[in-house]
């Protein structure tokens, strides 16, 4: 192979990255070129993306529209307020190219100064460091603020080399932490191929569980029932049936059904519980509007509603194959009306457009019960300081290994009938 020169620029606010550009490399949108020139960082490459082109790569890249990575969510995050540099999530997205073809891929990044809103944890990690007299913040994190959903993190334009642009994209994320004098670099909620390419680039490999919930075909809610073991089955009618007492009804809202209204009532659920969760929330009123105006037909909107007022809703985005629960509040408390508002209703959503999956969130043995199995996800950090890299090294090795067994053991704990069991 040939050596290669490509620049890597970084921007600090997403609309400076026109929407179809990134979009292209998301999979969100159409490929096309863009002659924007802005201020940027050289970084000169090698072999790794030599022979770029390569017309038979976009089935590679494995490209698929997820409605966190787009141009449209990032950007809401950012132009609300939500994720900024005064919120401690300062934008250094990264963007490769090279002379001929333009721009080949990119990766939402943020230079960090606290470990809130990842749902990643490594504030063990910083408090150690720093008693030990390092400086672990500032902190360059790869992620969708405040999202724990799995998804694509370096992001290819369909048409070239992916695992080229992926490591390159890799190679980009170390050379800016070093700039930035950066402790680490932490990638999580990977997909497979870009965690293969960051390990690759001497990234340690982490995993942790999260609960999905897998179609299997059903036609219908009781259909997924049988698929369950009797008394399970029992439990789950007689939990559904007792949300709904105190007459509440459930609505499904999506596209021209988000009105002001209806997100002013349901910032409202997210304050009230938000506050008794995390102590202070996350996302602003104006990021609802935001994503209600560009992405509203990729949104579900499970509300429950009592006595003429609304009380309690989910929030979903809703991917090709994949429905993605995300947050859910609540102005009043009624027995199982979250399990219904958050996990029962989305299963009903996703049988009924026929989705793959229902990603239900961070956490959450109690998804267990309600036919939601356990998964690995998987993240990616390097770290500067050699000794701070082989503790967590250390700690990580272990970690898997716990991860590996507890998903092994909860999977066995399923509510799904076994051949032994009754029909």
């Amino acid at each position: 192979m040939n050596d290669t020169e490509f620049r890597i620029r970084v921007e600090s606010d997403i609309t400076s990255i026109p929407r179809d550009i990134w979009d292209s490399c998301a999979g969100s949108g159409l490929d096309r070129e863009s002659g924007n020139s802005v201020s940027h960082l050289n970084i000169n490459g090698n072999s790794c993306v030599s022979g770029l082109r390569d017309d038979s790569a976009e089935s590679e890249s494995g490209l698929s529209y997820n409605p966190f990575t787009s141009h449209d969510f990032l950007s809401a995050l950012e132009e609300s307020g939500s994720a900024t540099m005064a919120t401690g999530w300062m934008p250094q997205h990264l963007v490769l190219e090279d002379a001929e073809a333009g721009v080949l891929g990119v990766c939402p990044a943020y230079l960090k100064s606290h470990s809130r809103g990842e749902y990643v944890f490594d504030q063990g990690w910083a408090e150690a460091y720093e008693r030990a007299g390092g400086r672990y913040y500032p902190k360059l994190q790869v992620a969708v603020p405040f999202t724990p959903a799995t998804g694509p993190r370096l992001l290819v334009r369909p048409g070239y080399d992916a695992s080229a642009v992926r490591g390159a994209l890799a190679q980009g994320l170390v050379s800016l932490a070093r700039m930035r004098k950066a402790s680490s670099v932490h990638a999580t909620f990977l997909a497979t191929e870009d965690a293969e390419a960051l390990e690759a680039e001497d990234f340690l490999p982490r995993t942790d569980q999260q609960f999905h919930w897998r179609n299997e075909g059903y036609g219908s809610y009781e259909e997924f029932l049988g698929a369950l073991a009797s008394r399970k089955r029992k439990a789950l009618r007689r939990e559904r049936r007792e949300a709904m007492e105190s007459g509440i009804e459930i609505r499904w809202l999506s596209g021209s059904d988000l009105t002001e209204e209806v997100w002013d009532a349901f910032f409202d659920f997210y304050m009230e519980t938000g506050s008794r969760k995390w102590g202070r929330p996350y996302l602003t009123r104006r990021f609802y509007s935001l994503v209600g105006e560009r992405m509203a037909d990729r949104i579900l909107l499970v509300m429950a509603r009592r006595a003429g007022r609304w009380i309690a809703g989910a929030i979903n985005f809703i991917g090709p194959d994949t429905l993605y629960g995300r947050h859910w509040g609540a102005v009043e408390h009624h027995p199982f009306l979250h399990f219904e508002v958050c996990y029962h209703q989305a299963i009903d959503f996703a049988i009924a457009r026929g989705l793959k999956t229902v990603e239900a969130g961070a956490q959450g043995e109690h998804k267990l019960a309600r036919g939601y199995l356990p998964v690995t996800t998987r993240s990616a950090h390097w770290i500067a300081d050699p000794g701070l890299r082989r503790a967590v090294a250390s700690y990580l090795e272990r970690e898997r290994a716990y991860v590996a067994d507890a998903n092994t053991e909860l999977s066995a704990l399923g509510p799904f009938r076994h051949v032994s069991d009754e029909p």
